[in-house]
């Protein structure tokens, strides 16, 4: 199984957008099970898929700090065949103070986390909070690759050398060699000459995983969030959705392949 998280310390980076999207490119175009775990007190991986994560009795804060709570208590269905999201919200700020004498807290994602490929899950993409925590650190340890979005802006190097390092830490400190940074994908792309200088530095900081994709504005994936939809329910032919497909593509696969397709469900 593998265990995919959209890490960035910073935030307005697309983090979001790009976990929520390639979790339904997955299920869509490769016909895989997708687990979304959220892990930001914004919830806004719950709400782009039209949860309303305000009212809902359990959440990702419940499953990691109460052990009575089950992972099928907390996991929610999304309009996406093949997709299932583990929701957040406001009590993950939390988080950090209730497991603070733990001397496994760094483990409790993983550990709560471990009956899902058990129940069919053949992908777990994580949306990580923007910041380098205790909660981050959790993803890290149940992750087994790391995608990092970068916005072109002027402190675009320095988030990304601060989660390159981060990465490194904890593979050696917690014994996961397999932990690494497959992904290096520009954001807030813009035919600017500072947006082309930053994308230049990043090829040559990142030459065998930058994507090849960058992520442009585009008005229809906005639009998507705001209806609670993917690009792909909202704007199937969308420049949006022909961008965030390829990114996904490159994410899973390695390099844009439109010809490939995943396993068939059994009904």
């Amino acid at each position: 199984m593998r265990r995919i998280a959209f890490i960035n310390e910073k935030g307005g980076t697309c983090k979001t957008t790009l976990a929520v999207n390639t979790a339904a490119w997955l299920a869509r175009d490769r016909g895989l099970e997708v687990l979304l775990v959220d892990l930001d007190t914004q919830g806004h991986a719950g709400k782009s898929l039209g949860l309303d994560v305000r009212t809902l009795p359990r959440n990702v804060f419940h499953l990691l700090t109460d052990p009575g709570v089950r992972l099928e208590d907390v996991i929610q269905p999304s309009a996406i065949e093949g997709l299932s999201v583990l929701p957040a919200y406001k009590e993950m700020a939390d988080f950090p103070l209730v497991v603070a004498h733990d001397e496994r807290r760094a483990h409790r994602l993983a550990e709560r986390l471990a009956p899902a490929e058990a129940a069919g899950y053949d992908v777990i993409v994580f949306d990580a909070p923007p910041s380098m925590g205790i909660t981050t650190r959790n993803i890290l340890v149940a992750a087994t690759e790391v995608v990092v979005p970068v916005a072109l802006t002027y402190f675009a190097l320095d988030g990304c050398a601060e989660v390159a390092d981060t990465v490194r830490q904890v593979a050696e400190t917690e014994g996961r060699p397999e932990l690494r940074i497959t992904k290096v994908v520009p954001t807030l792309y813009r035919r600017t000459s500072l947006a082309t200088a930053i994308l230049e530095r990043l090829k040559a900081y990142f030459p065998d995983t930058l994507a090849a994709t960058p992520l442009g504005y585009n008005v229809k994936v906005d639009e998507a969030q705001s209806h609670g939809k993917t690009i792909w329910e909202y704007a199937p032919s969308s420049t949006g959705a022909k961008m965030l497909g390829a990114i996904a593509s490159e994410i899973y696969d390695g390099a844009p392949a439109k010809a490939k397709r995943g396993k068939k469900r059994v009904a």
